[in-house]
């Protein structure tokens, strides 16, 4: 199949994708955050439907709950959901169907994005040390494109992968001072390295198929015409970002763009538990 994907023109995907929250005991008010619906358009991937349901018991039927849909400055699709009250669990359901079409390229964005303040500052989650200089220094090349597939490599033999080394608040220094991470880790790493070296570049949340979870890896912004375009890359794997991944999300690192946030009223203990299949429809 991935050889099938890197040479289709044409690949229609099916995501399904679930987050159910437990609780030890009744809450209210559960006001929840959700960026896991793919943007409409993103380069050459279109998102054709979805659908969002929230289930208040894992084999009950969906419930009518007050939800506000809209898009943050990023263009990513973003849906709140207030649930006034959940006795033992709550569920979100996503089901999209979405297409990538070869011809039509990575996504094109004026030549201002080059010098976009949010594609070339450091956050708090990606701000370079000496380490991330260093790396930065030895992956130096003329041409943005080589000098980013250089820090691609680069930050791929810098860390290993390592489940539960790190959480979702460890910043790219600590990552690579440690040496370990996961995709998150890897993305961020990314952006700190192109962050210190000027080149403008954003985090990317997904899927990659294969993967039992969601998947983040980095797209860096070049010229290209008069205009720029943003050029996907994983250094968690080592290669560019192909018809294998299916894009949701872009923000200036994980914290813009979690797929699930929130808060409820009530004693603490919630538990998270999410799963997600990506299958192809069709691919020619």
């Amino acid at each position: 199949m991935g050889t099938d994907l890197d040479n289709a023109a044409r690949v229609t995907y099916r995501v399904e994708q679930t987050f159910r929250y437990a609780y030890d005991s009744p809450v209210t008010s559960v006001r929840q955050r959700l960026v896991c619906v793919p943007r409409a358009r993103h380069g050459d991937q279109a998102r054709r439907r979805h659908r969002l349901s929230v289930h208040l018991a894992p084999d009950g039927p969906a419930v009518r709950v007050p939800r506000r849909s809209g898009r943050d400055r990023a263009g990513n699709s973003v849906l709140r959901v207030l649930v006034p009250s959940v006795t033992s669990s709550l569920e979100f359901r996503l089901v999209a169907e979405l297409s990538r079409v070869r011809a039509e390229g990575p996504p094109r964005l004026p030549s201002a994005a080059l010098r976009d303040p949010s594609l070339l500052r450091p956050t708090r989650l990606t701000a370079a040390d000496d380490r991330v200089r260093t790396l930065a220094s030895g992956c130096a090349a003329a041409d943005p494109l080589l000098f980013a597939e250089n820090i691609n490599h680069a930050v791929r033999h810098a860390l290993s992968y390592r489940p539960g080394a790190t959480g979702v608040t460890t910043t790219a220094a600590q990552a690579l001072a440690l040496g370990a991470g996961v995709c998150q880790d890897y993305a961020h790493v990314m952006l700190a390295v192109c962050r210190a070296a000027g080149i403008p570049a954003r985090y990317v949340s997904g899927h990659l198929i294969g993967e039992g979870a969601s998947h983040a890896w980095v797209e860096v912004v070049v010229p290209s015409g008069d205009g720029a375009v943003a050029l996907a890359f994983d250094p968690c794997n080592d290669r560019r970002a192909g018809f294998s991944y299916v894009t949701v999300a872009t923000g200036r690192d994980y914290a813009d763009i979690p797929p699930t946030s929130g808060t409820y009223v009530g004693a603490p203990g919630g538990r998270l538990v999410s799963t997600q299949t990506v299958s192809v429809l069709d691919c020619a």
